[in-house]
């Protein structure tokens, strides 16, 4: 199994529904052939520093994080809301 994690920072003066929103797009999507376990959420504020929002997506293997890379409606997601929020997103994929 693949865990892609996604951490990213929103540029200032961006409203916590504005991140909301574009994290939902993600929650919502379906990806043909591939079952995607994904979880989200907004920074709670408990620590100075933290960056504004995380996803994890858990996959069944690599050729599934491929397709889900892949997809266009993911595709659409990131270029239309997560790019003219965000100031810096960082990912990482790993093996469970």
């Amino acid at each position: 199994m693949i865990r892609n994690v996604v951490v990213g920072t929103v540029k200032p003066g961006v409203p916590r529904e504005e991140i909301e929103k574009a994290l939902q797009a993600l929650l919502d999507l379906r990806v043909e052939g591939v079952e995607l376990r994904m979880v989200a959420g907004v920074d709670l504020g408990l620590r100075e520093g933290n960056a504004s929002y995380a996803l994890t997506v858990d996959l069944d293997d690599e050729e599934a994080y491929r397709i889900y890379d892949r997809d266009a409606e993911h595709n659409r997601i990131r270029r239309e809301l997560f790019a003219p929020i965000s100031e810096s997103i960082s990912r990482i994929q790993f093996r469970l």
